[in-house]
């Protein structure tokens, strides 16, 4: 038989077997499913992370007191490591008080835009009339640039100036959730109203563009404030186990991504004497680029990859072994067939090839229902986070082959099987 006419035969028989071939489709569909949905699932994350974490760009960093670990121990690592100098018990932990922070932005020359900032905590309640939020607030202390170097982008109003910074009046920026909130999502109607925090009233005189979620949690639930009025008010809330107490954020801008290191390194050399750090200790504090967030977190999220990549494979291991097993059912039904061919001249080669390629082309129809659910059921996550169509063109092809793989194995046994039956047996065979 020449190979189209068992290619044709094969897809004859596999259509002729509609239940058995359908079962068999969903089983690996399913599978494939679970690896290419879990997969667009994770892209959509990574995408999200990349946005929400990114908005500062390629050319930003921020300094701060101490490392920060978005998974695991956040403490302090005091150990001397190979190739660095030892940090004195004395500079360890010391945070970044408003003096210091000031004086760098004052006496940093770099071409670079440069703001403070200082957290007032994330369990705040925000009230306008008897419309009053959950205690899920979170309230930010900032100066003119914070905003900006933040991602955030004006919807209406203004944004803080320095008369605000320096005064700590009760000024704030108001993020979109809050705006929907208490305004039905009119930004103009915000302006100029005042809106309560913890009690305290403060005049909005701004409010911000949507800026999505993350990790569970919005940055448009947010009212931004002057870091003196943070000082003022929120203190305690600045605190918490890794901040022991009210620590100032750093946050640097250059206009160019090849001036990153010039300006990381002008910056530390400015920091160093304004923290008292000699020039044989090493610095108690910690210069992070922009990105670093985001590579932390897709770091993470390499378990996650993990995790998915064994329920698939776990669940095409099943289908392949539900695949043999229809294959050696299918050849005990025809084995009177089998005798027939056999009878007639046809060779094991064809007997094993036909076998072969309905294994092979039911996987197949399995990968193609597979990867298209898969598709549908990442991209509806990423409906969730708000983020872009995502199509996994890795997760496609693997797909593909992983089925084909699946398919030659499942048929293996079954072919080799029909093919060494003895026709004569076959034929006689009830």
């Amino acid at each position: 038989m020449r190979l189209s006419d068992v290619l044709s035969l094969a897809f004859r028989t596999v259509r002729s077997n509609k239940l058995r071939t359908g079962l068999t489709v969903a089983i690996i569909a399913f599978g494939i499913m679970a690896l290419v949905g879990i997969s667009t699932a994770i892209e959509a994350m990574k995408q999200k992370f990349t946005e929400s974490f990114a908005s500062m760009g390629a050319t930003g960093f921020t300094i701060h007191f101490q490392d920060y670990q978005f998974f695991g121990n956040n403490n302090q690592v005091t150990e001397e490591k190979k190739g660095e100098k030892k940090i004195k018990k004395s500079n360890i932990k010391k945070v970044i008080t408003r003096d210091q922070a000031e004086m760098f932005k004052t006496g940093y020359h770099f071409p670079a835009k440069v703001s403070l900032s200082l957290r007032g905590g994330n369990n705040n309640i925000a009230s306008l009339g008897d419309k009053k939020t959950n205690p899920t607030v979170q309230v930010m202390g900032g100066d003119e640039f914070y905003a900006e170097l933040n991602g955030y982008n004006l919807d209406a109003g203004r944004s803080l100036n320095e008369l605000d910074v320096e005064s700590g009046r009760n000024v704030c920026l108001l993020g979109s959730d809050l705006v929907k909130k208490f305004f039905g999502g009119n930004p103009e109607r915000a302006v100029e109203r005042i809106v309560k925090i913890n009690g305290i009233p403060y005049r909005i005189i701004g409010t911000m563009e949507s800026k999505g979620a993350s990790i569970g949690r919005s940055w448009d639930n947010i009212a931004i404030t002057s870091y003196n009025n943070v000082r003022r008010f929120f203190a305690s809330a600045a605190t918490n186990q890794y901040n022991p107490e009210p620590s100032f954020n750093i946050q640097v801008k250059v206009s160019d991504v090849n001036q990153m290191d010039m300006a990381i390194g002008e910056a530390e050399g400015v920091f160093r004497p304004i923290r008292r750090i000699s020039s044989t200790d090493a610095s108690n504090f910690v210069i992070d680029k922009s990105d670093r967030f985001v590579e932390e977190l897709l770091k993470n999220l390499g378990l996650i990859t993990w995790c998915a990549r064994i329920i698939g494979f776990i669940t095409l291991t099943g289908a392949a072994v539900g695949l043999m097993n229809i294959m050696l059912v299918s050849v005990t039904e025809r084995t009177k067939e089998i005798g027939v061919v056999k009878a007639i001249g046809g060779r094991k080669h064809s007997i094993r090839s036909q076998f072969l390629f309905e294994s092979i082309i039911i996987s197949l129809m399995g990968a193609v229902f597979g990867i298209v659910l898969g598709i549908l059921v990442g991209n509806s996550f990423s409906l969730v986070l708000n983020t872009g169509f995502v199509f996994p063109w890795e997760w496609l092809i693997w797909g593909v082959v992983i089925c084909s793989v699946v398919g030659l194995l499942a048929g293996l046994y079954p072919s080799f099987k029909a093919a060494r039956l003895n026709p004569i047996q076959a034929l006689r065979y009830e």
